[in-house]
């Protein structure tokens, strides 16, 4: 069914807040969920909330987490998370690029001790707003068969790259996984009882599946080069900020009672430092008009999700009945009313 996000919105809020989660805390990883969700990417918006308050309950992601950033430069520092919720961390982590992008330049902020953070195109898209260039890597546990290997190594290990468009809105903006899918799209299908391509992933033995539950790992996107990819940002999200990588990961969703210790990597640079840089946005608006007006069916990167918002805003966000099950079922457990289901 279609619920309206101002009922999700509140209902988020107070679960989170029942567990203990500071109401401030609160309304970043509600404003991330619900962006998520009205954008589209549902293997990271709103569905992630029952694990969150999974972990939150047991102890694995800390309610009340003492962030504290350390620069180490004029373009450089490190921000420890304590272990709290990731999307709280990752604001909090590229805040700090972006002021230290603005006094110096560039900023380039470390993460350690985080969770998961949800999608990280929510990170560019921050730096966008305040003129920066945002780049953004994170990683996880071993989903994802290595090029020419049968069995998970590295992680799904998104990347993003944003640029300010013309329309503040809606910048420019990569994201993606460096896997053909995000586990999290396996995980959905397995809650929803739905086949998945078979393309997708393979499963224990190596061998192509288009059942959910019996992938053990997805495959890298465009082979070899996603492989590559993911490689690389394991290596600048975790061991460079002093978290482990791969397989030495805590797994998402086995031992819940331990912390994840994922790390990310936020950069955010001052386009007004090069010569094109205060007129790119206007540039970039006429790029994007220029290549649409070559085809009706051609997108710009990030189009997608501002269309879907433009739609669920209105209609309201698609939930799927077992996620509405889980909603209820923390309701109950939590003390707190059900979410209005309306539009």
């Amino acid at each position: 069914m279609k619920i309206s996000s101002g009922a999700i919105a509140s209902w988020i809020k107070i679960a989170l807040e029942k567990v203990g989660v500071p109401s401030h805390n609160a309304i970043v990883v509600v404003d991330a969920l619900i962006q998520t969700s009205l954008w589209g990417i549902d293997s990271h918006g709103i569905a992630r909330l029952p694990h969150y308050l999974t972990r939150l309950e047991m102890g694995s992601i800390t309610t009340t987490p003492n962030i504290t950033f350390t620069c180490t430069g004029v373009a450089t520092g490190n921000v420890d998370g304590d272990n709290g919720l990731g999307i709280v961390v990752s604001r909090y982590a590229m805040d700090r690029a972006i002021d230290l992008a603005l006094e110096s330049g560039a900023g380039v902020v470390g993460v350690s001790a985080s969770s998961h953070c949800g999608a990280i195109g929510l990170y560019t898209r921050q730096a966008t707003r305040k003129g920066c260039l945002g780049i953004a890597f994170t990683h996880s546990d071993s989903f994802v068969v290595p090029f020419g290997g049968d069995k998970a190594f590295f992680g799904t290990n998104p990347i993003s790259i944003a640029l300010p468009s013309q329309d503040s809105d809606r910048p420019l903006c990569v994201d993606m996984a460096t896997s053909v899918v995000p586990w999290n799209r396996i995980m959905n299908a397995r809650r929803d009882g739905t086949k998945v391509p078979d393309c997708w992933g393979v499963d224990a033995l190596g061998n192509k599946t288009s059942q959910p539950e019996d992938v053990t790992a997805v495959n890298p996107m465009a082979e070899h080069k996603g492989y590559a990819l993911a490689f690389l940002i394991d290596m600048l999200c975790g061991p460079l900020n002093g978290m482990p990588f791969g397989p030495h990961i805590t797994p998402m969703y086995e031992s819940l009672e331990k912390h994840r210790n994922l790390g990310s990597l936020m950069i955010a640079v001052d386009l007004a430092r090069f010569p094109g840089g205060a007129m790119l946005p206007s540039v970039i608006g006429a790029a994007i008009n220029e290549v649409k007006g070559s085809n009706e069916k051609i997108y710009y990167p990030g189009e997608p999700e501002y269309l879907a918002q433009e739609t669920r805003s209105q209609d309201g966000i698609p939930v799927e009945w077992t996620l509405i099950e889980q909603f209820d079922y923390w309701s109950l457990k939590l003390g707190i009313p059900p979410i209005r289901r309306t539009i």
